[in-house]
């Protein structure tokens, strides 16, 4: 498994081109964030979402959020976006923050059990950026086994998930807080995880 540098904004083509390829091919990819390192697939590739609970070692009922380049990328997921939630994504994205939204009938994304909803989220960080402006949405969840610690450096990532991820792009050490996950499916927003966005500023952009 190759660890390729990805320093810098834009970041090295080569190395976007090579992980784009690898999850292409149904592969698992390492990639940095604006919170912690994560372990990405390319949720419309047939048994790549499998892999990638298989590796996480996580529940197909906890479903796999993704991450968009920007706001057209992540509502072409979705239908009957809220108002609430635009302002939402005005106000913190790119960002610490996920949403869930009402899933499009028919996406055809393999992200777990659920099928009527889908957790978008526009990080704050080159890399992912670059790698969704090329391969589109990608499904992501924390670079670790379920249950225990986020890593935040690609070099933890390689000696506990190595054999099991096919690139890892190094963009330093990435130790930021979790993001903010708010529900936005029903008549009220529901707040499912505190992060990076305090509950106070959600209810107050959201209006």
């Amino acid at each position: 498994m190759p660890v390729l540098d990805a320093f810098g904004d834009p970041p090295p083509r080569d190395a976007i081109e090579a992980a784009a390829e690898a999850l292409a091919g149904g592969e698992i990819v390492g990639v940095p964030t604006d919170t912690v390192y994560g372990l990405a697939a390319d949720p419309f590739r047939k048994g790549a979402a499998d892999r990638l609970f298989r590796v996480k070692g996580r529940p197909r009922a906890v479903e796999l959020p993704v991450l968009v380049a920007d706001r057209d990328q992540a509502f072409e997921l979705c239908r009957a976006v809220p108002p609430a939630a635009v302002r939402l994504v005005e106000r913190y994205w790119p960002g610490p923050l996920t949403l869930v939204l009402p899933r499009r009938p028919g996406l055809g994304a393999d992200l777990g059990e659920d099928e009527a909803t889908v957790g978008v989220r526009c990080p704050a960080h080159p890399v992912p950026l670059a790698l969704c402006r090329l391969a589109g949405p990608i499904a992501t969840t924390s670079a670790n086994r379920h249950g225990e610690p986020p890593m935040g450096s690609a070099q933890e990532l390689h000696e506990a998930l190595g054999a099991e991820v096919a690139v890892v792009l190094d963009a330093g050490p990435c130790r930021g807080v979790p993001s903010t996950v708010v529900d936005c499916t029903g008549q009220e927003l529901r707040i499912l995880r505190l992060g990076g966005v305090p509950e106070a500023d959600v209810l107050a952009a959201a209006g």
